[in-house]
């Protein structure tokens, strides 16, 4: 018996496998079959396969556009006369835009005040009037819902409503038609519809397949709202992994991941620059910080998935300016950045002397700052801040071992 036809026979589950089917007959000429990429650098890392679910290269740039299409597909002309609203950071912001665009809907979207530009502006090409609302996501979902209720307009939530996650899960249909050996699928979660999504087509078709959500442990509500069987709001939360930074699950997803017994792993920041960066080096793929966070799980705990793995990197659409601080941040995290504050007699010649000790190891200075006046210099005594590139953590080791048996006393920060 199928997960569907068992569940149907007991309680009522929000979405099923038919669900998901159908949602897949309205997407049909409207959202891409995203490619799958194979990662040699993670397989190695892993030992064994590891295969990357290409929604980056999803129109609008995220795989938001399913969920909001099959949700304004399902309401009423009528409905669509008055209207649709939403709420977003930027990926569900475009998914909606586009969505009610193809519909021939008007559109507008509440975002948060200071969300990338580029999102603001590709919101905008797609048809939709933008409107700011609070510092969160979660501000701007209160002002959505409180324009609905005064207009008509029909709210079209980013995760909380079963035709939202149904179209998110066709790209589990998608994973598992591409790639039929697949035993983990690691999936970016903020508010779950997604992950709920997936979870409820792979419970139906493939229960031997492990899915598996991943938050960035800065912003991380699931873990403590399984723990207590209920949704459970965030007290504060901050990362840049802005498209799943949400305060607490949704209500319909959470019913179903919790359900499921999916479980929930975090991610720190520094692996998912690290994600970034490699995406970007190796695999030659611009994706944001919260569609790399299954590539952070691999970096930080690959230990834990069986192979073959599939990571859905699950969008593209990053700010370049915020592209420029990840890939500083991620190359200090890979070891490749190594900044070291140190003293120095003040006299003619120590910092040369410093260099060339720098020299001598192949390390690239990038940065040197002076201080003569910080509390606790000696006399004759100045603070050097330095900033090298190095070629990785084992090198970096080589370069603190060569300044310290030059007599230095180097400290990173």
């Amino acid at each position: 018996m199928s997960q569907t036809t068992s569940q149907r026979s007991g309680a009522h589950v929000p979405v099923t496998l038919a669900d998901v089917q159908a949602a897949r007959e309205a997407l049909a000429e409207i959202s891409r079959t995203t490619p799958m990429a194979w990662s040699r650098p993670l397989a190695e890392q892993l030992g064994g396969e590891v295969w990357f679910k290409c929604e980056n290269l999803q129109r609008a740039g995220s795989f938001k556009l399913r969920g909001a299409y099959v949700r304004i597909h399902n309401l009423s002309e009528a409905e669509r006369a008055r209207g649709v609203v939403a709420a977003s950071a930027g990926n569900h912001a475009q998914g909606v835009a586009l969505a009610a665009s193809l519909h021939g809907t008007e559109s507008i979207v509440f975002m948060p005040d200071g969300a990338p530009l580029p999102k603001v502006a590709a919101t905008e090409s797609y048809g939709a009037q933008v409107r700011f609302a609070g510092p969160t996501v979660d501000d701007a979902l209160v002002a959505a819902q409180r324009y609905a209720e005064e207009t008509g307009a029909a709210f079209i939530h980013p995760f909380d409503h079963p035709d939202v996650v149904a179209g998110q899960g066709t790209l589990a249909l998608e994973i598992l038609e591409q790639c039929p050996q697949v035993k983990t699928i690691l999936v970016g979660t903020g508010g779950g519809g997604l992950l709920a999504g997936v979870a409820t087509v792979v419970a139906a078709l493939r229960p031997d397949v492990k899915v598996i959500g991943v938050q960035a442990s800065a912003a991380a509500a699931y873990p403590p709202s399984l723990a207590a069987g209920e949704p459970v709001r965030l007290g504060h939360y901050v990362t840049m992994a802005d498209g799943i930074a949400v305060g607490r699950p949704g209500s319909v997803p959470f019913e179903i991941i919790n359900r499921l017994g999916v479980p929930v792993v975090t991610v720190s920041e520094e692996a998912i620059s690290r994600a970034v960066l490699t995406l970007l080096e190796r695999s030659k793929m611009v994706v944001e910080p919260a569609g790399a966070v299954g590539v952070a799980a691999l970096i930080e705990q690959d230990e834990i998935f069986e192979g073959p793995v599939v990571a859905v990197l699950s969008g593209g659409n990053v700010d370049p300016l915020l592209l420029l601080r990840l890939i500083r941040h991620g190359l200090s995290a890979a070891g490749r950045y190594l900044s070291l504050r140190l003293r120095l007699g003040d006299r003619p010649g120590s910092l040369a002397q410093l260099l060339a000790e720098l020299a001598a190891v192949d390390a690239n200075v990038l940065d040197v700052e002076h201080g003569r006046t910080v509390t606790g210099l000696g006399i004759g005594e100045v603070e050097v801040e330095i900033t090298v590139e190095t070629r990785g953590p084992v090198h970096a080791k080589e370069v603190l071992s060569r300044l310290t048996a030059a007599g230095y006393d180097p400290t990173e920060h």
